[in-house]
Order: C-alpha cells, then structure tokens, then sequence
C-alpha cells in the first residue's frame, strides 16, 4: 500500500514540470482546399477552384505560453490549430516546425490534441478510460502499477475523484457531465506529459464556472513549461486575461497576434474602440466580424482595414519575434529525448485492447434480444423440420441454414467498424497502437457471439429435423456452419471498412447476399452462362455444397416416385446442380475468401487516422 502510495505521488510530481520544453513556430501558413462537387453535370473548371482558408498565418509560442485563437465560425482557427497539430491533409504550406524541427511521427508522443467533440467510450467508467489510456500511450519501461498510478494521478490533479467509478455515458445513457467529460479527454492527453498540447474549443457548451475550471486546469500546466495552444469561441473577460497571446482571425487572414493585454489598446490606436465598456472577446469577434458602432460603414471594408493595419503594425515585429529566437538549443534536447515510435509492443497493445474492448462491449455481446432472435428461429426450425426425412425438406433445411448463417453474421459483422471510426481516427493520429493489434483485437474478441451463437444453433436443429445421427455428420454439419459464418465476418467487416456509412453498407450488403444465394443452386438449377461466374464467388454455394457434402454420399439412395422406387441422391435436382464433389476445392475457396475479406478490411482501414501529406 506505502509502495501504491509514493508511486502516485511519484506520477503527480511528474505532471508538474514536462520533460522536453517545445517552442512552436508557424510562419506564413497558407491552406488550400478543392471544393468538392456533386451531380453529374458540374462544371469541370468551376469544380477546380481552389478555396483559401488559411492566407499567411505567422507566429510563435514559448514553452509556459497559451495562445488562445479567436474568430467566428469558418474563420479558419480548428483549420489551424490541426495544421498546427500535424493532423491537417491537403495544401498546407508554409514553414511549421516543433524546435526548428519539422513534424514527425515521433513528435505524437510529446503532443497531446483535445477535439472539439469528446470521443469516448460510453460504457467505460472515468478510472478504466484512463487507466486503459495510460496502459497503451505510456512507455513499456513502466509497470503496470506505475501506469496506474499515473491514472490515478491525473484522475486526482483534474478534480475528477468524485466521480472515478462513473460510468462515461453518453446521449442515450446517463453518465458524467460534459465539463467531466471535457476534463477526462484532457486527462487522456495529459497522461503522456505533453509538452506540447491542443485544444479545439474546450470550454464549448460548458457554462462559465465549468470553463474557468477548465482553463485555469490549463493555467496550471502551462506553469510547468507546457505550450498550450487553443481555439475558444467566446470567452468570458477573466478567462480572456489569462492568455498570454492571443491569435484574432477573420476569414483566414490574421487582424491580431500578440498578448492579450495589449489587444484592446492596440485597436484603439488604429481607431476602433467600443463606445461602452465590454468584454474584450466580444469587441474582438465584432471586429472579425466587420461590425463597428456605425452601421454605414461596410464590413467587407473593415475587415481590409484590420487586414492591411495588421500587416502594417504588427507583421514585422512578430517576423523579428521568430528570428530573434534560437532554437538550437532547444533542437538538441529534442534530438536527446528521441523516443521509438510505440509505447509498447504489439501484444501488450493486443491484449489491453482486448480486454477494453470486451468491457466496453459486454452489454451487447449476448444480449437478450441477439440470444433471444438464434433461439426463437432454431424452435422454429426443430418444428418445422421435426424428425423429417424426405429429401426435399433435408436440401431445403440446408439451404436455409447456409442463408441464415450468411445473412445473419455479415449484418452484425457491418456494425463493427462505422460506429468505432471516430475514437479509431482520434486514437491513431496520437499514435497510440499499431492498427495491426487493433484489428486483431478486435476480430478475437467477436469470436466468442459469432461461434457460440451457431453452434447453440446447431445443437438444437441438428437433433431435432431428422438429420443423420451420427457424431461424424454432426460435426462435420458444424464445422461447415462455424466456418461460413466467418467468411461472412469477414465479407461484412469488409463492406463496413470501405462504407463507413451504415445505411449504404447494409444496402450493398444486402445486394451482395442476395446476388450469392441466388446463383447457389438452390432456387436456380440452371444459372445462365453470362451470369454464372457469380457462383464461383459465392459463399452461399460453397457453404451450401459442403452441408449436402455433410448428408450424402454420392451412392447414396433415397425414395423417389409414386411407386416405391429408389434413386441417386446425386441425380436430385437441388442436389445435381451442385454437385457432391469438390468438397476439398470449396474448402480452399472459403479459406481464400476467409482471409482475403479480412486482409481488404484491414488495408481499407490503413486510411484512417493518417495525415495525408
């Protein structure tokens, strides 16, 4: 417990006071972006237009600075602050560099980024969201006890100690407040000791005790040497005076950058000043937006003004700002800190993500209504098929099963990913794992709902319809269930990476099922030539061939006619038009299918969460 105890008090120490002080230089930042076009009858040379949102952005932030960006909506400040972050894709130019250093995948582990929106998982209470946190962001030369202490730590130096053991919740679950939740997705950054930290908008929607709380958190960290850069709409005046600088910006173009303090005087000495006392932010978003006492004068040509009065009075002495500064010093103790680019290694990510994963979704996992819908349909099957042993009944049993177990897996399998993209993107951009052991995580801890589901399945229609009773036939009849229902995994993990959007996937999902039960041999013995390639792509057909493989032999007899004649089973319709051979080529081809879908899921889901340069 004394061992518990010092190493927390170890990890509150480390908080206050980084470890690699990082001065941020931006100079001249331009953005530029193609406004994308939609319909068929666009016109191709307006469609090439490109969109300036960012026009010559420069400055420079101090290790124990806060730059606060202000401006209105579509000013160009989130566009900044994730350029800034190294997060932005696209035309950015400009020179941006961390002590003169140009951003790198390494530079993620000193750099903390708080979006706008939180991304976290509702089901996880504020203890668990952090220690999870800190078991794959912080380095693998720290115990598991020590990462928990450092969990604890910030748990503690946030104010969250009321509520650790709550759960996160989220729009349709009850859970902390949004200033708690702003404060965890601030903890999560802070775990790592950031030395240099963003935030998009982190008081928005919070009232004005809950941001001063907010901010003065910040103030706090910036005393130990952090940079703090931060976008915030409108600021109350005391939370306005504790930034140090501040970044006014107004369709792009930069009208302030400099200390806050010294914000209203410089306005008032190019001749606009408020004609009633009023918060600063306010006055200055007025500005931005081109408003003034005098209703006759045009916005359009205020916000020139401010845009040449900038250029004229400040530009030049924050271009003598960044060259004044020499950041070889500070370049050299960067290099020192050089770290890998993970925390940890690929089976300690796996197995954390593992285990967060399934306690994040143990409510779903076997719900009462998945559990109750495979129940209810396998009674219905015993019934329906009770104890029969005509042909027809047994190829029509088969060929429903082969439909359920594709149709069934693959929808559920499309839910994985669309719903996970956003805290996907966040978690990747910190680089905080490998994709590879997400995925795998992620594909492990589906598998316990996607085979004991059918295998209850199995064991309840098997003996009930009449099905050879044979150990041999069953598991045979199990095998070939289990196995086409990962193959269909797989096709709907696929579907769900490429779509991201679930309405689309289902539809597309929906067309691609269809279109391979269709061509399986069941409904359509005869498939025409043109079309008949589909089969030979088709899951159902060869799930559905190996179920009959699983029944009959190919010498096999069984009665047929009015009088009481004998036939081949091979020569039954359902049963001829696909064959009881190549049992060892369907195999083949369900395994391809079985790793191909998942390797396209995998290379579709590479996109996310990397900055395209």
């Amino acid at each position: 417990m004394e061992d518990i105890q010092i190493t927390q008090l170890e990890s509150a120490a480390i908080f206050k006071k980084t470890n690699f002080p990082v001065t941020l230089k931006f100079e001249n930042v331009v953005y530029k972006i193609k406004p994308k076009t939609e319909g068929m009858f666009n016109n191709s040379s307006k469609s090439q237009e490109e969109k300036i949102i960012l026009r010559g952005i420069t400055g420079i932030v101090f290790p124990g600075e806060m730059l606060a960006m202000l401006g209105p909506s579509g000013s160009g400040k989130t566009t900044l602050l994730t350029g800034l972050g190294g997060r932005l894709s696209g035309r950015l130019e400009g020179t941006i560099t961390y002590n003169g250093m140009p951003f790198k995948n390494a530079m993620k582990r000193y750099t903390g980024f708080v979006t706008q929106d939180d991304v976290l998982y509702p089901h996880l209470t504020v203890t668990e969201t952090l220690v999870y946190t800190a078991l794959l962001r912080l380095p693998k030369t720290l115990s598991h006890m020590e990462k928990v202490a450092h969990a604890e730590a910030v748990i503690s130096q946030l104010g969250l100690t009321k509520c650790k053991d709550s759960i996160i919740g989220g729009p349709l679950l009850r859970g902390i407040s949004g200033g708690e939740r702003k404060r965890v997705s601030i903890g999560q950054e802070m775990l790592i000791n950031p030395s240099l930290l963003f935030l998009d908008e982190p008081t928005s929607g919070l009232d004005s005790t809950t941001a001063q709380k907010i901010v003065s958190t910040l103030w706090e960290l910036v005393n130990g040497g952090r940079t703090i850069v931060m976008t915030i709409h409108q600021p109350s005046s005391r939370l306005f005076y504790m930034f140090h600088k501040v970044l006014l910006l107004s369709e792009g173009n930069p009208l302030y950058f400099g200390r806050g303090e010294d914000a209203m005087a410089y306005f008032s000495s190019i001749g606009f000043s408020p004609s009633v006392a009023m918060n600063p932010s306010d006055f200055l978003l007025d500005l931005a937006n081109g408003v003034i006492d005098d209703p006759q004068e045009d916005q359009a040509s205020i916000k020139q003004t401010l845009v040449t009065a900038f250029k004229t009075n400040l530009l030049d002495g924050v271009k003598e700002e960044l060259q004044k500064y020499d950041d070889s010093e500070d370049h050299e103790k960067l290099q020192k800190g050089k770290l890998d680019r993970w925390s940890n290694t690929w089976w300690n990510e796996s197995v954390v993500l593992f285990r967060r994963g399934m306690k994040e979704r143990k409510h779903d996992s076997f719900s009462f209504l998945k559990v109750g819908q495979v129940l209810i349909v396998s009674i219905l099957c015993a019934m329906l098929w009770w104890r029969s042993s005509d042909i027809q009944d047994q190829t029509g049993l088969m060929f429903f099963i082969t439909s359920f177990w594709g149709f069934y897996p693959l929808f559920q399998a499309i839910f994985t990913f669309p719903p996970e993209r956003m805290m996907l993107e966040k978690e990747r951009s910190s680089g905080m794992y490998r994709l590879s052991s997400y995925f795998m995580s992620r594909i492990v801890g589906d598998l316990p709902m996607e085979l004991v589901l059918p295998t209850v399945f199995v064991i309840i229609t098997y003996w009930t319809t009449g099905l050879k009773q044979s150990p041999v036939n069953f598991f045979s009849t199990l095998f070939t269930v289990l196995y086409g229902v990962l193959v269909a995994q797989g096709l709907g993990l696929a579907i769900g990476a490429m779509i991201m959007d679930l309405k689309s996937a289902t539809v597309l999902a929906s067309v691609i099922m269809l279109s391979f039960t269709l061509v399986s041999g069941f409904f359509v013995q005869h498939v025409p030539s043109f079309i008949s390639w589909l089969k030979y792509i088709s899951l159902s057909q060869y799930t559905f061939k190996l179920l009959i493989g699983s029944q009959y032999e190919a010498d096999e007899m069984y009665h047929c006619g009015i009088v009481d004649a004998t036939c081949y089973v091979h020569d039954f319709p359902a049963i001829k038009s696909v064959g009881l051979g190549g049992k060892a080529i369907s195999v083949v081809a369900l395994t391809i299918m079985l790793v191909g879908y998942r390797l396209l899921a995998y290379l579709v889901l590479t996109r996310i969460g990397v900055t395209k340069k």
